[in-house]
């Protein structure tokens, strides 16, 4: 049977949202007569459920959708059908979608094509060929993570090889990515998070040192009392305080997100951002340091430039087998609340998907 999901209205809450406002329909397939030639039609195999994605039903994320709509902003399949004009996949090519051209997160014409479906429509130029040998659970979690580390990373926090990156959040998706790429562009990385168990997953993916709780004394020693030279905040709150007061001088710090306090903004849209996070200037000032808001789709939006050698890269790691996202918990479709609670709880270590089939 083919379903999708929707969700009918947005949450005052990601949480209220799961409770009253999404649920699983049935969906005919689009026909192929009723579709652009330069359409594709792809059988979803496996479609990540993100940070997003959960913030995205309360209205809580940046961009805001129209209800009723299907999640996913990431998803991977089969080609089942490509318009006449289609020539960069053929039908039975195992693809993926690209977020930024198509799914709730686009901008254009194809955003109620979101994955948490049995099908969806993407333009050409938003499918991609898997690259190497990812799975399709895999390819899911590969551009919104990874692209996200290497904007952080790279253009905005020019991380250097030899350097120390303190990465919060690691055993998160984003913050996951994180540690693979810092340790690709050659740098040491010390990784926090509350669950030793999970940090020892984030070990074995390639973290040289693991803190688990308070961290600041334990980095400053494996430091030598110098301090780190970056930090990848995705989690804000107390983190960021104590961050600061275990960086070197003129250290920069990459505010990613605030996954401590994701309700900054208004619920059900509201927008605003009545509980904003601060951070202590005179720390700021006496440390030298840049702080550097890393917000890596508005920054595509407002400069389209950055993109290309970003994906080129990342598709370039991902087929030599140098990049492979982490996904610890998988669900049927029909389990999708179950699926968003695991990720909104915290249980996840890299990538959760959701499986149509």
């Amino acid at each position: 049977m083919n379903q999708r999901v929707v969700v009918r209205e947005l949450g005052e809450t990601p949480e209220e949202a799961m409770e009253k406002h999404i649920g699983v329909e049935t969906m005919e397939v689009p026909a192929p007569e009723a579709l652009s030639p330069r359409d594709v039609l792809i059988a979803v195999k496996s479609a990540s459920v993100g940070w997003v994605d959960l913030l995205m039903t309360s209205g809580q994320y940046q961009h805001l959708p129209q209800p009723p709509y299907t999640p996913g902003l990431e998803y991977a399949g089969v080609v089942a059908w490509k318009g006449p004009e289609v020539t960069n996949v053929e039908v039975g090519d195992r693809v993926m979608n690209d977020g930024f051209l198509s799914g709730p997160r686009s901008l254009g014409a194809y955003q109620r094509w979101g994955g948490w479906a049995s099908h969806a429509v993407a333009p050409a130029e938003a499918v991609l060929k898997i690259p190497g040998e990812l799975s399709f659970d895999e390819a899911c979690n590969l551009l919104g993570n990874y692209e996200t580390a290497y904007h952080c990373l790279v253009t905005r926090g020019r991380v250097r090889a030899g350097e120390t990156v303190l990465i919060h959040g690691a055993s998160g998706a984003t913050g996951l990515a994180a540690v693979h790429l810092a340790k690709l562009l050659g740098a040491r990385v010390i990784a926090t998070g509350r669950s030793p168990e999970k940090l020892a997953v984030v070990k074995s993916e390639g973290a040289d040192h693991v803190i688990a709780g308070p961290f600041k004394d334990e980095v400053r020693a494996l430091t030598n009392g110098r301090g780190v030279d970056v930090v990848y905040d995705g989690v804000g709150g107390d983190i960021s305080l104590e961050s600061l007061r275990c960086v070197a001088f003129g250290a920069r710090f990459l505010i990613v997100g605030w996954a401590a306090t994701p309700f900054v903004a208004k619920g059900k849209g509201g927008r605003g951002a009545p509980n904003a996070n601060v951070l202590p200037t005179n720390l700021i000032m006496m440390k030298g340091l840049d702080v550097l808001g890393c917000p890596t789709v508005i920054s595509t939006v407002q400069d389209p430039s950055l993109r290309p050698p970003r994906l080129k890269q990342i598709l370039e790691w991902a087929s030599a087998g140098k990049i492979r996202p982490h996904v610890s918990h998988r669900f049927a479709l029909a389990s999708v609340l179950e699926a968003m609670r695991a990720k909104w709880s915290g249980a996840v270590i890299g990538g959760v998907v959701v499986n149509p089939e």
